[in-house]
């Protein structure tokens, strides 16, 4: 079955090339990790007693390329080359700045199970004053560590995850809910695509913080504004190739459709954003 992976990582072009290192690592890592098991598994090895876990250690290191639209008025689209790494074993697994503490699965039948996990994720989100005309005059708005919980049931029709978590570093004091629904399909033994499809719930706090405008910041061309909750979908569709053990390409393709309580804000200009992701990893 898959691997435990976001439906999609979020990465701001207001961003380091760290943050890229983030998605692509999360993305990348996640697929590759994928056809490892899967490789394992035909070859008769792996783990004994069915539930297809990982057995040892799983690491490795690559190049990837990320573009970028972000949602403020003013920024233009990015591109950067960033690094990538990944780890994983038995208990945990490490890609970018995100970290899962893996937790025991529940086996559901053959085919079918629940895996949970404790997660760590930074979001090298927010912005400077100086990164866009819309911005001048604006507070600077920190990242942040989000820490939660999450699960996902795999089965053989598809699979669903969902994730809770809040902001553990206190800048935006946030919180956020995730469900997604991903589908695997396989063309022939090195190929893989996999549409997804997410909706994530970001409170008030979380919308306040990176697009609310103080009365304090407010001007003639940027009314004062509060965030309120709501929900952004993302769309999207991986694709991988594997060469052989070694030698792993990820494309990654998606689109984010905005929450109303964002689009409302002064600071941006679009109803969705997009990102396209490229990546070459060598498995250890």
């Amino acid at each position: 079955m898959a691997h435990s992976l976001p439906p999609r990582a979020r990465v701001s072009t207001r961003q380091s090339s760290v943050a890229g290192l983030v998605a692509l690592a999360v993305v990348l890592g996640g697929a590759v990790s994928t056809a490892t098991a899967q490789q394992a598994g035909s070859s008769g090895s792996g783990d004994p007693d069915g539930a297809g876990g990982p057995q040892g250690t799983q690491w490795g290191l690559g190049i990837g390329v990320i573009a970028k639209q972000d949602a403020y008025k003013g920024i233009k689209r990015e591109t950067e080359a960033v690094p990538l790494l990944r780890f994983e074993n038995e208990y945990v697994e490490f890609g970018g700045l995100g970290l899962e503490v893996k937790l025991p699965s529940l086996q559901l039948g053959e085919g079918s199970r629940i895996k949970f996990g404790i997660v760590g994720e930074a979001e090298l989100s927010g912005y400077k004053a100086k990164d866009a005309p819309i911005l001048a005059g604006m507070a600077e708005r920190k990242s942040m560590l989000w820490v939660g919980a999450k699960a996902k049931w795999e089965n053989e029709f598809v699979d669903i995850s969902a994730e809770l978590a809040a902001d553990a570093s206190g800048n935006s004091k946030g919180r956020k809910f995730s469900l997604g629904v991903e589908k695997e399909w396989h063309l022939g033994d090195r190929a893989m695509i996999t549409p997804y499809v997410a909706a994530r719930w970001l409170d008030k706090k979380y919308v306040d913080y990176y697009y609310g405008v103080k009365a304090a910041e407010a001007t003639a061309g940027r009314a004062a504004y509060v965030g309120k909750g709501g929900v952004n979908v993302d769309i999207g569709l991986r694709a991988m190739y594997r060469f052989d053990k070694h030698h792993s390409m990820l494309l990654d393709v998606g689109m984010t459709r905005l929450g109303k309580p964002i689009k409302a804000s002064p600071l941006v200009g679009r109803t969705s954003t997009s990102q396209v992701i490229l990546g070459y990893m060598y498995s250890f």
